[in-house]
Formats: structure tokens, C-alpha cells, sequence
């Protein structure tokens, strides 16, 4: 079994359940920051970051796997992208194969499926080429909407949903998958040779996955609330992406790019490319992991 995890991403939304996990199953853990941590036990916390390549060092130093988390999910262009979600990974794999660690597990995303979509999506696409070309024993897995506690992206539905509705991209079908399941999942596969040159696709179970609408009344049952769901057309999403844009630059939230992928009518996972039921399956139930994320919302002051 591995005795030390090395992981990027450590203080993000999976990264803190990875971490809590493995603290849980007497690991010890090695996780990178950008700033100063508490500190807990098992855990080694290395000040750095992906474009410093002394962290990625002592990151990998004695460690055994390496589950590269890390990710840039929303920037003001292309290059922002690559910087983080492709030389990013390059560098975290120099750092590994320095180290000699051998077990590789890259979180990439569903939207890898159709690069030329997204400028998100083409750099997780060109991460994954980075990540196979590397001689490490690499398994590439590509989580679908992610949602749980310590989750902030979906935070902004919970408190719509509040209004009783949630406005909604053109109709569609989504996957999802709760943050402990997919952090159960990355450890799994870190501490086994298991899924080696393997690309696996984990989801909640739900064969076909979510319509938009049905999605959206299990956020509005979750916080007491029976919800509209109202679908936007592409275009007004377009419009409301460049009025984020000239209101909060580079912060924005809703850009382009994000509606782009937003609109995509086909975000469910691939029956053939989930894990195999022996190595895993998702534990938490969307309807119950979805009321456990607005109570978590709600203790955090961050619902009412």
C-alpha cells in the first residue's frame, strides 16, 4: 500500500476531501499551497505553487504517487489556460519523474471531450496528451459537474433557488458526481496499480444522467424550495457574459468561454468509461449529497 500522497490542489473543493480522506485512512499526505496552512496531522504542507518548480521538488520528495489536482477552471484567455492546465502538468510530471515517483493520477474534466468547444476544455485536452506522453503509470480520470461541501461553483444556484427559480442553459442532459466520491476515487487509484493507461469517467450512478430541469428542482428541493426552472437562450448567456466581463474583468465568473461549455446539450458521462464496479462506485445519492452541500452552505454562513 502507498504510504505518502503528493497532492496539487491540496486547499481546493476536492483536495480538502482527498486530504480528509486520507488522513481518515492513516496516510500521510504531502499538499501544496500558495499560502501558510493549519496545521494537521499527517499532512505536510509545501508553500509553492505550479509555475515553481523548487515546490514541485519538495513537493515529490519522498513521496509514492502523485494526484495532480490542480486546475484552472475559469480564465480571461487561452494562454491562462495553458499556462496552468498544460505546462502546469508538464511541470508536476518533470518534478515526479525527478523524484522517482511512478504512480500519476491526472483530474482532468468532461470537457476534455470537446476541445475545440472551450478554451477550458482544449487545455484539459492537452493536458491529458502531456499526462499520457509522460512514461509515468498515469490513469487520467474526467469528473463530471462536481458539487459537495466546500464547493463555491454551485454555490450561486443554492441562493437562487432560494427565489424559487434557477435560470438554466438551452435543455440538456448533465452528469455529476459528489466531492467524496470523486476524492475516494483518486485515492483509490493512488494506492493501486489499478486503472494504469487507464481514462475513466466516474459519475453518481444515474445511468443517463440529469436533465437541466431535473438538476435544478433536486438544488430546489435541497433548500426547501420548490423551483421554476427557466431555460436561457445562448445568446442572452452571451450577453450576460460580456456584462460580467465590463463589470468585473478578469474575475468574471460567466464568460464566453464558460457559456460555451454551458451550452453543450450532452455533458453525460460514458457507460463504457466509468470505473470498473469492483475498484469503485459512487456511495453518496444526488438528492441526499445535494441537502448535505446547502447544509454545509448553511453552517458556513454562506445560505440562509
Amino acid at each position: 500500500m502507498t504510504a505518502t500522497i503528493a497532492i496539487t490542489g491540496g486547499t481546493g473543493f476536492v483536495g480538502t476531501h482527498v486530504i480528509q480522506q486520507a488522513r481518515a485512512q492513516g496516510l500521510a499526505v504531502r499538499a501544496l499551497t500558495r499560502r501558510a496552512q493549519p496545521a494537521q496531522p499527517g499532512v505536510t504542507w509545501i508553500e509553492g505553487a505550479l509555475d515553481r518548480p523548487a515546490s514541485l521538488a519538495a513537493l515529490s520528495d519522498r513521496a509514492d504517487a502523485m494526484l495532480h489536482i490542480a486546475g484552472m477552471i475559469n480564465a480571461p484567455d487561452r494562454a491562462g489556460f495553458e499556462a496552468c492546465n498544460v505546462t502546469g502538468t508538464a511541470d508536476v510530471i518533470a518534478a515526479a519523474r525527478e523524484a522517482g515517483i511512478r504512480r500519476f493520477v491526472h483530474v482532468s474534466s468532461l470537457a476534455a471531450r470537446e476541445p475545440s468547444l472551450s478554451d477550458y476544455g482544449w487545455s484539459k485536452a492537452r493536458s491529458e496528451d502531456v499526462v499520457r506522453a509522460s512514461g509515468l503509470d498515469w490513469t487520467i480520470v474526467r469528473p463530471p459537474a462536481v458539487y459537495g461541501p466546500h464547493d463555491r461553483e454551485m454555490l450561486e444556484l443554492f441562493r437562487v433557488a432560494r427565489w424559487r427559480f434557477i435560470p438554466l442553459p438551452p435543455d440538456g442532459r448533465l452528469s455529476v458526481i459528489a466531492g467524496e466520491d470523486l476524492a475516494r476515487l483518486l485515492l483509490v487509484l493512488g494506492q493501486t496499480p489499478a486503472g494504469i493507461g487507464a481514462l475513466y469517467e466516474p459519475d453518481d450512478g444515474v445511468s443517463a444522467g440529469w436533465d437541466h430541469r431535473e438538476f435544478a428542482r433536486a438544488i430546489g428541493l435541497a433548500v426547501g424550495r420548490r423551483i421554476l426552472p427557466l431555460s436561457i437562450p445562448e445568446a442572452l448567456l452571451m450577453l450576460g457574459a460580456r456584462a460580467d466581463r465590463l463589470a468585473r474583468g478578469g474575475a468574471a465568473k460567466l464568460t464566453p468561454d464558460r457559456v460555451r461549455y454551458f451550452c453543450h446539450p450532452d455533458w453525460v458521462v460514458s457507460a463504457a468509461a466509468r470505473p470498473p464496479g469492483d475498484m469503485w462506485a459512487p456511495a453518496v445519492a444526488t438528492p441526499d449529497g445535494l441537502r448535505a452541500t446547502a447544509n454545509w452552505y448553511r453552517a458556513a454562513g454562506l445560505l440562509k
